[in-house]
């Protein structure tokens, strides 16, 4: 095994023990990276990456006590195998706590409901593109035979409410809504020169361009080809309305369809217009360049980006998917277009572009409202509740 940190402990320390699909950038791991450095000490964790991918392991800091399990070839052979092995490996482990996260652990929360080794609490955030529009059926008996015997299931999004009872049956009182929180004071600061590479010449010339980004790993479900072609389509409204001004879209995430919105971005013309940033290790002080954030995604529950981008002040465009309109103010509803319906997305997205007054309405509006809803703290002492911390 691997380690971070080795330190003398005085008291007795939860031992937590996390599966997770991927590791990699992304909501969830970075909002396991934010409880895992928030807690620092109080808590002990084992932390397995199913695909073996830990770079979001650079956001956990010095103080977090945590180690990566070698687990040898225990996820090879049929899946009786691997359930033997995972038994094994949780009996060897003896973990206080045993979180799962999204359906690529699933095999895992079935390892555990045969007679629980250890106290057990799904997590679930959302789906991949195969489940963007409904659930699979196959994978609903999987979970709810998985997820029989545990604690409880968290949750961030009434859409998986609804789902979690109806689907996989999951009784009321072991649903927790828990909406994610974001750092409004970090994500308000000012943003920092020469972040988004190649982008020096826009900061320079801040007052005549509009720029509309995104933050998001580069996944399919992500549908990052709409918005490209959202920001196409609205270029000439735009140019034509407002001669005067420069507009950019800067996608700002890495992931394996880098190739294809390359290919998309040249074909279109657009490589002077269009910024494909890579990943940035402190989007905190990146979004403030932006003047608009636009949401493109099949499918959603409540993306931490979005929380992101209201803390620092911008207007949002986004389709209607999971808890995208749900989590905005009243004013901001009306650019949530209809899922599926690409020429609303795109006049939302133009009619904002050319209106700054109203785009700065919007972003005092969405500080306060996600300060008010969804600030961190709150956050917190509902994971420190679920993970059996004191505070």
């Amino acid at each position: 095994m691997t380690s971070s940190a080795h330190h003398s402990q005085t008291a007795y320390i939860p031992h937590i023990f996390h599966v997770i699909p991927s590791f990699s950038h992304g909501g969830v791991p970075i909002r396991i990276s934010y409880l895992m450095n928030y807690f620092s000490q109080k808590a002990r964790h084992t932390l397995l990456s199913t695909d073996k991918n830990y770079a979001c392991e650079t956001r956990l800091t010095a103080q977090v006590n945590y180690v990566i399990p070698e687990i040898g070839d225990a996820d090879k052979g049929n899946i009786l195998q691997r359930i033997g092995q995972y038994r094994k490996i949780l009996k060897h482990i003896k973990p206080d706590l045993l979180l799962t996260y999204n359906w690529g652990s699933t095999e895992w929360a079935l390892a555990n409901s045969i007679k629980p080794v250890c106290r057990h609490i799904h997590l679930e955030s959302g789906f991949g593109p195969e489940e963007a529009v409904n659930t699979i059926p196959r994978r609903n008996w999987f979970r709810r035979l998985a997820l029989r015997n545990i604690e409880a299931i968290v949750v961030p999004s009434k859409t998986l409410i609804t789902i979690g009872k109806s689907d996989w049956k999951i009784p009321d009182q072991k649903i927790r809504y828990i909406p994610n929180g974001v750092d409004c004071e970090k994500y308000a600061s000012e943003p920092q020169k020469g972040i988004i590479p190649n982008f020096s010449a826009i900061e320079n010339n801040r007052e005549h361009s509009v720029i509309i980004g995104t933050m998001t790993p580069l996944r399919p479900e992500k549908n990052l080809p709409r918005l490209i072609t959202a920001f196409r389509n609205m270029l000439k409204f735009c140019q034509e309305k407002k001669p005067d001004l420069n507009f950019k879209l800067v996608i700002m995430g890495e992931g394996n369809e880098r190739k294809k919105l390359e290919n998309m971005i040249s074909d279109y013309g657009l490589n002077d217009s269009i910024y494909l940033a890579g990943h940035i290790d402190d989007p905190a002080r990146a979004l403030g360049w932006l003047d608009i954030y636009a949401i493109s995604s099949d499918t959603e529950q409540m993306p931490n980006s979005l929380n992101q981008a209201m803390a620092a002040g911008l207007a949002i465009v986004g389709l209607d998917v999971g808890d995208v309109k749900f989590m905005l103010h009243e004013k901001n509803k009306p650019f949530i277009t209809p899922a599926g319906d690409d020429s609303a997305f795109s006049s939302a997205m133009g009619e904002l572009a050319t209106n700054m007054p109203l785009r700065k309405e919007l972003a005092r509006i969405n500080k306060a409202h996600v300060k008010e809803n969804f600030d961190q703290q709150s956050m917190f002492d509902a994971y420190a509740n679920i993970w059996g911390l004191s505070q």
